[in-house]
């Protein structure tokens, strides 16, 4: 982070930096919409508001949290990265996100990556887990294109999940 607190990440093709309040509408309309079921969802508009704050938040508590996915041409938002904690995690997660109709360009795996990569620079952490719920294919896909590993022993808050351990090269 800078020292006006501003996180930024850019790869060839993303700049991944910190939500902002414009962000909100379409990470409400994800978190109410059928997508967000391996989330726990479809969430109303008061339950998106305290996940899109808890994600804000863990920059201040922990020191990472979410950042906006944005293409670097144009600054269009196209989905959100974040390393996750707190009471319901049992460990560190990196997850992701992409909109509806920005799915299958890479996107996903391209920001991931580079979180993940900072993640284990910055933070020094000996691993990170992604939780999936059972039948998210295209999330699977992305966790094996990281290298993650199913991890049939991890801890999880919910006993259906997948959860994929990702550790440092």
């Amino acid at each position: 982070m800078s020292e006006t607190g501003a996180m930024t990440i850019r790869t060839q093709r993303l700049r991944l930096r910190m939500p902002e309040i414009d962000d909100f509408a379409a990470y409400a309309q994800l978190m109410a919409s059928p997508r967000s079921v391996g989330m726990g969802g479809p969430f109303d508009l008061r339950a998106a508001w305290g996940m899109f704050c808890h994600e804000v938040a863990l920059w201040q508590l922990f020191g990472h949290g979410a950042l906006t996915i944005e293409l670097g041409e144009t600054g269009e938002c196209v989905g959100q990265v974040g390393i996750n904690h707190g009471p319901l995690f049992p460990e560190k997660e990196l997850g992701w996100f992409v909109y509806e109709e920005y799915e299958g360009k890479g996107y996903a795996t391209e920001a991931a990556s580079a979180l993940r990569d900072w993640a284990f620079a910055t933070l020094k952490l000996p691993s990170l887990v992604s939780y999936i719920a059972p039948g998210n294919a295209a999330s699977v896909a992305v966790a094996e294109r990281l290298g993650a590993r199913l991890d049939l022993t991890a801890a999880r808050s919910d006993p259906k999940d997948l959860v994929y351990r990702h550790l440092p090269f």
